[in-house]
């Protein structure tokens, strides 16, 4: 398959949340980078609800709302009457299934291609606080002789800095 446009990977980014331990995109923002009306985005969902259930897609609650709306000063939902509803990563998964276009498919690619590459950064974090953790294990009660070490290698700083006499031939 062809892709048809790329969209940078900062816009994708920029439109990820994190709601109730979840990374989520909201319908608005999917729609717009499918290029279709919001109301067409959800009308497809509800017509096909039962391939989202709540770990795909969910709706936000009042206050999950105004906390997002008020993240975001210039926001593009300022005549919306309802809570947005977002979608997991299965669920943007789930949305190329209803939405058959080229371009939505071309999309979701890449969205999911951008959540695989978050999951990579996660797990690569995750390793290195695992191995500082294990440092600090067989650091911990060391630290004595850590200090002593400290103090040697200061001293033996400064007595480097201490000027020597020269030997050898003047001129």
């Amino acid at each position: 398959m062809q892709e048809l446009f790329i969209i940078p990977d900062e816009i994708i980014l920029s439109k990820i949340y994190q709601f109730r331990n979840q990374k989520v995109m909201i319908d608005s923002d999917l729609s717009e980078l499918y290029q279709v009306e919001t109301k067409r985005l959800n009308e497809q969902v509800k017509r096909n609800i039962n391939r989202f259930p709540s770990d795909f897609m969910f709706q936000l609650n009042t206050e999950e709302w105004e906390d997002l709306k008020s993240q975001n000063a210039t926001t593009s939902w300022g005549g919306r009457r309802t809570a947005p509803f977002v979608f997991t990563e299965h669920g943007i998964l789930m949305l190329s299934s209803v939405l058959n276009s080229d371009k939505a498919i071309n999309v979701n690619v890449h969205i999911i291609r951008i959540f695989i590459k978050m999951r990579e950064l996660l797990l690569t974090h995750k390793e290195l606080l695992l191995q500082l953790e294990d440092m600090r294990k067989v650091i911990d009660g060391h630290e004595d002789r850590i200090d002593m070490i400290y103090n040697y290698l200061k001293q033996f700083m400064q007595n480097q800095k201490i000027p020597r006499t020269e030997i050898g031939y003047k001129k």
